[in-house]
């Protein structure tokens, strides 16, 4: 299994919208990002746990495409009228969550099970079965 790095040279999305993106970063709030992974192996299977903070559960949408396993989410700011007073800096993040892993021929893609507590989406990947070689005699004629 393998980590496909969204903020990678190939994350040609994300190059154009930065590209044209003010050369203040903290008041592009409403761009694309990616959640924290950590990726676990452990027996039988591959732990996957992702922060997504302030989302809901039916926000989150978990997919498996040809070997792809993507999380996405979206989160809106919620918007407020300030009445006594002002903004004076926001560093919550709000807009859409992505991140894609290969997962490769060692997961069982059918059986991958998801789980969303306190902000953190786990996911469990089992791994397929490794197949022994089979040997078989062969008859010389």
């Amino acid at each position: 299994m393998s980590l496909i790095p969204r903020d990678s040279l190939f994350d040609i999305d994300r190059f154009f919208n930065d590209f044209w993106a003010p050369a203040n970063r903290e008041q592009n709030v409403g761009s694309f990002f990616s959640p924290r992974v950590d990726i676990r192996e452990k027996g039988k299977h591959y732990e996957i746990t992702a922060e997504l903070p302030g989302v809901d559960k039916k926000d989150i949408k978990v997919s498996v495409n040809n070997g792809l396993l993507t999380i996405e989410a979206e989160l809106n700011q919620e918007d407020k009228e300030e009445k006594e007073g002002r903004v004076i800096r926001q560093e919550r993040r709000y807009g859409r969550f992505l991140r894609s892993f290969n997962l490769g021929g060692d997961v069982h893609q059918e059986d991958i099970k998801a789980s969303f507590k306190d902000g953190v989406l786990t996911l469990e990947a089992p791994k397929a079965e490794e197949k022994a070689p089979q040997q078989r005699h062969i008859e010389v004629k």
